[in-house]
């Protein structure tokens, strides 16, 4: 009867010691940060639009159509796998725009306030290009694009400064 009791103690005092042990470890985790999951159909859709951006940008000097594409991506989907080089193909579309370049005329670019259209001028256009570059710099230190990112930003003016910047 006593080493039934013995039994039975020794297995209630294991018992009571490994409990607190098992919560040591932490909750269950509910799966990968939201920030980094991405929607296949959604990044399907980016890459298309990438492809259809860079054949705007390289073929047949469409900058507008180019720029327009990019904003898409931007705007649509912030978390593309190649947003890097979205940002390079639109802040160097900005840029060409700015000076007159490719085959669309800057004319063709228009934003829409409200009810009435209206075009940008080559400075809009060239600070585009600076944010856009300056982003591309600024989120996406280890990007193949870096390189001629500085050197297109250089040909814009430098760097976008952040507000508050004394500099």
């Amino acid at each position: 009867m006593n080493r039934i009791w013995l039994t039975f103690f020794a297995l209630i005092i294991s018992l009571l010691v490994s409990v607190p042990a098992s919560y040591a470890q932490g909750a269950a985790k509910t799966g990968p940060d939201p920030a980094t999951i991405r929607d296949a159909e959604l990044e399907k859709d980016s890459l298309h639009n990438l492809q259809v951006a860079r054949n705007y940008f390289k073929l047949k000097k469409a900058y507008v159509a180019s720029l327009k594409r990019c904003e898409e991506i931007i705007a649509g989907n912030p978390n593309f796998a190649n947003i890097d080089e979205v940002l390079f193909i639109a802040g160097k579309s900005a840029r060409l725009l700015a000076e007159g370049r490719g085959k669309q005329k800057p004319e063709l670019y228009v934003t829409f306030d409200g009810t009435s259209k209206k075009g940008l001028t080559p400075d809009e256009f060239r600070n585009g290009a600076r944010s856009y570059l300056t982003q591309l710099i600024n989120e996406h230190p280890q990007s193949s694009f870096r390189r001629e990112a500085e050197a297109e930003l250089q040909a814009v003016g430098g760097p976008v400064k952040p507000e508050g910047s004394k500099q």
